[in-house]
């Protein structure tokens, strides 16, 4: 009887203690919060942090009061890992919200709405239009108009070769002189030189000339449509056009689960700054990531006359603080940070990141 009542004591002296370290509060302590750089967001200069996501959480702590540091990773990967293994209390970082994470992690009311988008090296408008008069589209027009050329030519000197043997003659000779006649008839020059007697004759001539005004237009539009420059944005209309392309991505990001949910093949690099340069180095043709990412990091490394983001953009992003699944933290700190986004000094804070 002695023993079980000492055995009860013990469990009731060690069970609060047990509760506290599965139930971690603002109020327990001194908060880890685990961050990787991501400007504009997150940005660190001689160890001191700035960034949209380091002044949300400033905004935050005004009102919990809690003290906290700063644990850095090298990588969002290595983020998203120390999250899950509870290495860290919660992540300010920007990362996205998406199905997948939401099976391992929690996540706080979203405190930015981006999108994802494609950059890519700029071309030059002259190789633009060399690439495409040497491109198949307008190769192939010109030889279905020479064609169409060579037929008319053709069915007229069958016609004008025994009775009309002045103006087209025998052989070789006589087929090149009905070609040059359904060149000269098709572009409506008349020149005169040349003009069918025979009745067939006629009849061939009088067919192409009509059938050569609905012709000549049709095939202009297309050579012209082949010499127009098209732009990234013309060729890209859905996700699905990326197979045609070199894709590269950061491992793990939301950015490369929604290609492998359409399965498009994708080269991952550890950074954003490590994607920029594969553009730059001509490793990849589009590197797919977080518009505000790459339009910062294009800007403040003056790329632009280098590269560019396209218009286009293939999904919506939404940031949010990321927690360890069944967090309590998340309870205390979601309030507060619903509370800021309300604010006068956030809105002004988020346009200028716009």
């Amino acid at each position: 009887m002695k023993l079980f009542s000492f055995l009860f004591f013990i469990i009731l002296l060690y069970s609060p203690k047990i509760y506290a370290q599965d139930s971690t509060t603002v109020a327990d302590g001194k908060l880890i919060i685990g961050i990787t750089e991501a400007p504009p967001f997150i940005s660190e200069n001689n160890g001191e942090f700035t960034g949209l996501s380091i002044s949300s959480w400033e905004l935050v702590n005004e009102k919990l009061e809690s003290e906290y540091e700063f644990r850095t990773y090298s990588s969002l990967s290595d983020l998203l890992l120390g999250i899950r293994n509870k290495e860290v209390d919660f992540s300010i970082n920007p990362i996205t919200v998406t199905d997948k994470r939401m099976e391992t992690l929690d996540f706080s009311q979203p405190y930015f709405i981006s999108n994802t988008g494609i950059a890519k090296r700029r071309e030059s408008q002259i190789w633009k239009y060399i690439k495409n008069i040497v491109s198949w589209n307008f190769i192939s027009a010109i030889l279905i108009l020479l064609g169409v050329i060579f037929i008319f030519g053709f069915l007229v000197w069958i016609f004008e070769r025994k009775k009309n043997p002045e103006e087209f003659g025998d052989g070789t000779s006589g087929i090149l002189q009905g070609f040059w006649w359904s060149a000269v008839t098709m572009t409506t020059v008349g020149y005169g030189d040349k003009s069918p007697r025979t009745t067939g004759g006629r009849v061939i001539g009088f067919i192409w000339m009509f059938m050569a005004i609905i012709m000549i237009s049709s095939l202009t539009a297309g050579i012209a449509s082949s010499l127009t420059v098209k732009t990234m944005n013309d060729k890209i209309s859905s996700v699905q056009d990326l197979q045609n392309f070199d894709v590269t991505t950061v491992a793990n990001s939301s950015s490369q689960e929604f290609l492998d949910l359409y399965n498009i093949e994708v080269d991952t690099v550890f950074s954003e700054m490590q994607g920029i340069e594969s553009l730059l180095n001509e490793e990849t043709s589009l590197f797919v990531y977080d518009v505000p990412m790459l339009t910062y990091i294009i800007e403040t490394d003056q790329l632009n006359d280098e590269l560019e983001v396209l218009q286009k953009t293939l999904k919506k992003d939404y940031y949010s603080y990321t927690f360890p699944k069944n967090s309590p933290l998340l309870n205390e700190i979601n309030p507060v940070l619903v509370g800021v986004l309300k604010t006068m000094e956030w809105n002004v804070l988020v346009e200028e990141y716009k």
